[in-house]
């Protein structure tokens, strides 16, 4: 895992300047601590720079990139892990090509010149993100693996377009502008973002299965999006139940048993992180299994016991014989490092879980780990999260009594109480584009759609006034693919929907890659291996869901694997403790309120309304208002805490040149 940046002048003449490649590298030097490189192309205006964290060929110069190809016809930067590589690797000797390094990154050089680009893709197989320029062509490729688990962002500014693994190395460059966009910072209060858009103007995301082509053609760039791979649910016409049991719960342990056992790959040793769900415990489980050696656990106890999974955690690491390693943390420590943990989130977190993890990727750093495997994406294939058990009842094919609907809802709401307001919504909230699209409006965005109606109040007039029309549910439906989601179940609508929303925006995000590499530590998610999820879409959703029991085909695949507490146990979304759960933590985040949510403060910024805010405040401290909808309101007080430490760090701190002085104190020059 690495950072990766660069930029392509539409003028090829016009030089690039290799000191700014070096400062793109140096302010995301979190993710490759381990070395940095550049390289430009003369009389091509086409420069890419690399910071390096060695996980595969450890050797320092060997593994450098950018990568050039020997005829100099390729420049290549890569981001994440390729797997089977080896296998890959061999193939492509055979044929005549000659590696210069053992790194999975070569790959490319040697597929793409004989696959072409899209022969190439359905071959690569992992979490990635990188850019290929291809000189022959003039193209520039940018690409982002399926899921979005490795990020790339780019933005177009004058005549330059410029790319990077995070923000902040855009805004390292001294031609890109940095202010927010009246939308994106909407969608920053109310946490459910628009597919491929951030917070700031005129910055975008590389679709997950997404390639950006970039090619000079008569004056101008010609940028197009091209999608090479979806999650792709059969359509009920082609959906058959004729297929035994064992055939699905064999078909999943075989295809989860090598996505584990693919991650384990690595020139390092690889830890996993432990909670108390199923997921994390399975992978565990199966990277015991495979390397028939006890295995490093990682796990986060927090001080209020509704929320500490570590009792269940520790009977999965006695099963094992892991070596578990427990970090306490309390629950008003979290908001000492909220400031910090938004520096690599850039964008607005609803939960201190985000904070939780930025901290426990540094406990294992210090450790001397730099990979575990973890167990995100298990709920988006299998069914696991509440809100799409919900979909299923209320939009469900299968045939219930009014009575048996009654029974699944309010079982549903009585074991999911404590995350109503968060994972499930107070009350049933449509939207008009939602359910135009989709059929109903997903469970999984009700909530955030519900804390929306706050938002307009809680913007500056001139900010309130451009959004004025604006509907949030509208612009998410018109950044999903239709064709994907017609004529499918509704449990597969609702999947996708959390898949191409709260998974890539969120749980892979400041849930996931940003609070790990924040670090320089790597999270590998073996559930999220395209190959288990193509096998995943054709599960029947009574496989996924049956009865009470979600998740059911992962349950018996693993069976044998888990303890019968965690077999038996219900889904349990993993959240650190909310705020007005505790008096010591809400006490904390008032004094962080006290810091960037003051009257002064918020004038300063320009971005919030204060009188809206104090209202906000007063609900959420009347007597009487109901503990869901302090959940909601303490997502929403986190949110406008984030827009005002964004706006600190991104637009009133001069990032140019914090990222010269970062490559200075560094030692990283030209």
């Amino acid at each position: 895992m690495c950072g990766i940046a660069g930029y392509i002048h539409l003028n090829p003449s016009r030089p690039i300047d290799p000191q700014t490649l070096v400062a793109m590298a140096a302010i995301q030097h979190h993710r490759g601590p381990d070395g940095f490189g550049y390289q430009l192309i003369d009389k091509q205006g086409v420069g890419f720079s690399h910071a390096r964290l060695s996980i595969i060929d450890l050797e320092a110069n060997r593994g450098r990139q950018p990568f050039t190809s020997e005829d100099g016809r390729l420049l290549l930067t890569t981001n994440g892990e390729f797997y089977d590589y080896k296998r890959l690797r061999a193939d492509s000797i055979s044929r005549g090509a000659r590696f210069r390094t053992k790194s999975d990154s070569e790959l490319v050089l040697h597929l793409y010149p004989r696959l072409g680009l899209r022969g190439m893709l359905p071959h690569l197989r992992g979490e990635f993100a990188f850019a290929l320029y291809d000189q022959e062509r003039d193209r520039l490729m940018l690409i982002r693996d399926r899921f979005g688990i490795k990020p790339l962002y780019w933005t177009q500014v004058n005549d330059t377009l410029v790319f990077g693994s995070e923000i902040k190395a855009l805004f390292a460059h001294p031609e890109v502008p940095r202010c927010f966009s009246p939308q994106g910072l909407f969608h920053q209060l109310m946490q459910t973002m628009v597919p491929g858009s951030t917070a700031f103007e005129g910055i975008q995301q590389v679709k997950p299965g997404h390639v950006v082509m970039v090619e000079r053609k008569q004056g101008n760039f010609q940028i197009r999006e091209e999608k090479y791979w979806d999650l792709d649910f059969p359509r009920l016409s082609e959906r058959s139940d004729s297929l035994p049991e064992e055939h699905h719960i064999e078909g999943v342990r075989a295809q989860l048993t090598e996505a584990v056992q693919l991650r384990l790959e690595a020139d390092v040793p690889v830890g996993c992180y432990l909670s108390g769900g199923i997921d994390s415990c399975i992978a565990l489980g199966l990277s015991a299994a495979i390397q028939q050696a006890p295995v490093k656990a990682f796990t986060i106890g927090f001080d209020d016991v509704d929320y500490d999974e570590t009792p269940i955690a520790q009977e999965m690491a006695r099963a094992t014989g892991a070596d578990q390693d427990i970090i306490h943390l309390k629950a008003d420590h979290l908001y000492d490092h909220f400031a910090e943990t938004l520096w690599h989130t850039e964008r607005t977190i609803y939960n201190t879980l985000g904070v939780a993890k930025l901290l426990m990727s540094r406990h294992v750093h210090q450790t001397q780990y730099k990979v575990v495997v973890t167990g995100e994406g298990s709920d988006e294939l299998f069914g696991g999260y509440p809100s799409f058990r919900r979909d299923m009842i209320l939009h469900g094919l299968e045939t219930l009594s009014a009575q048996e609907r009654v029974q699944w809802e309010r079982g549903l709401a009585e074991s999911n109480q404590l995350f109503r307001g968060a994972m499930l919504a107070e009350n049933e909230t449509h939207n008009p584009a939602l359910d135009a699209l989709v059929g109903f409006t997903p469970s999984c965005l009700q909530p955030w759609l519900h804390a929306a109606e706050h938002v307009p109040a809680l913007l500056s007039v001139p900010l309130r006034e451009q959004v004025e029309s604006y509907d949030p549910g509208q612009a998410i439906a018109e950044h999903l693919d239709g064709d994907m989601l017609a004529n499918r179940h509704p449990l597969d609508k609702a999947q996708y929907v959390w898949i191409k929303t709260m998974l890539e925006g969120q749980i892979l995000t400041w849930g996931g890659d940003r609070v790990d590499m924040a670090n320089s530590m790597e999270a590998r998610p073996p559930f999220l291996d395209h190959h288990l999820a193509e096998f995943a879409t054709g599960l029947p959703p009574a496989m996924r869901i049956k009865g009470q029991k979600e998740k059911y085909v992962l349950r018996e695949a693993m069976r044998g694997l888990l303890p019968n507490v965690l077999y038996e146990r219900e889904k349990f979304a993993f959240m650190a403790p909310p705020a007005h759960t505790d008096p010591k933590k809400w006490a904390a985040m008032n004094q962080l309120a006290q810091k960037y949510l003051t009257e002064e403060a918020i004038t300063h910024t320009g971005l919030l309304d204060a009188q809206g805010v104090k209202a906000l405040f007063a609900l959420h401290e009347a007597e009487g208002t109901p503990l869901s909808t302090k959940v909601r309101l303490d997502a929403v007080i986190n949110h406008l805490l984030g827009v005002q430490i964004l706006h600190q760090h991104f637009i009133a701190t001069d990032i140019p040149a914090l990222a010269r002085q970062r490559a200075q104190e560094l030692g990283w020059h030209i």
